[in-house]
């Protein structure tokens, strides 16, 4: 049975390895990256970051969530435990004991949720404009505003209103619920691992109390300011880059 979900896990992801882009073998570095991509996103996302940090010899894995890119969605309605339940099962099947997470919006959820569950694979937390703290706003705002803004702003078609909504699949709809609506602001200060928190000073979708909040309550976190919105890592790539260089060699 357990092997029979383990299997049901790796089949629903597609897996872009750092070793098939990077300049220096990922195999003799010490540290490996994971990027997490936002919800509508894939792994081309970051794949511009980790074409970058493979230079330095970093091996870096980037991954489209089940769903997503070309990884198709799941059978059945998903959660964000059920998203980070997938990613730990990756990397046990890569022989990945510990990892840095890097992820972007609802990748942060995920990566939140993995340093949560299972602290003794993540070895240091990137949140990057991430989502997972309770919103000020009704959730109703969330499903009409901030999904149609995230998407668009990525390339994708977005969600122009109900119509649009409901031609999403039941489980992909279904999906988009429960992690609309999973808050972790509990679990923040569970979280043990050294963490950085960049953040876009513009970002509308998340906007800066949120990262202000997941600073107080990571116990061994920083807070970086990026200029930009919502893709502050792309709009101010060379800080974003630079300080997050640091980070890893810290």
């Amino acid at each position: 049975m357990a092997d029979d979900l383990r299997a049901r896990r790796l089949l629903n992801y597609k897996l872009v390895e750092g070793s098939r882009f990077q300049t220096v073998n990922g195999e003799n570095h010490s540290k490996t990256i994971v990027f997490l991509h936002g919800w509508g996103g894939s792994v081309t996302g970051f794949l511009f970051v980790a074409k970058r940090l493979a230079t330095y010899g970093y091996r870096c894995l980037l991954v489209d969530f089940a769903g997503f890119g070309e990884t198709p969605e799941p059978n059945m309605p998903y959660t964000v435990r059920d998203y980070s339940e997938d990613l730990r099962a990756l990397l046990c099947e890569l022989n990945i004991s510990s990892a840095v997470l890097v992820g972007h919006s609802f990748g942060g959820r995920v990566a939140i949720e993995l340093a949560v569950s299972h602290p003794n694979i993540v070895d240091k937390l990137v949140l990057v404009d991430s989502a997972g703290c309770k919103p000020r706003r009704h959730i109703d705002y969330y499903f009409k505003i901030f999904t149609h803004k995230l998407l668009r702003k990525i390339g994708c078609k977005g969600l122009k209103g109900s119509k649009d909504y409901r031609v999403l699949s039941p489980v992909m709809r279904q999906t988009f619920k429960n992690v609309v609506g999973y808050y972790q602001d509990d679990k923040l200060p569970l979280i043990s691992c050294k963490t950085a928190i960049f953040w876009g000073k513009n970002d509308k979708e998340t906007p800066a109390y949120m990262a202000k909040r997941l600073n107080r309550y990571i116990k061994n976190s920083d807070l970086f300011w990026l200029e930009g919105g919502h893709f502050a890592y792309m709009d101010d790539f060379f800080r974003f880059f630079s300080v997050l260089l640091a980070f890893l060699k810290e």
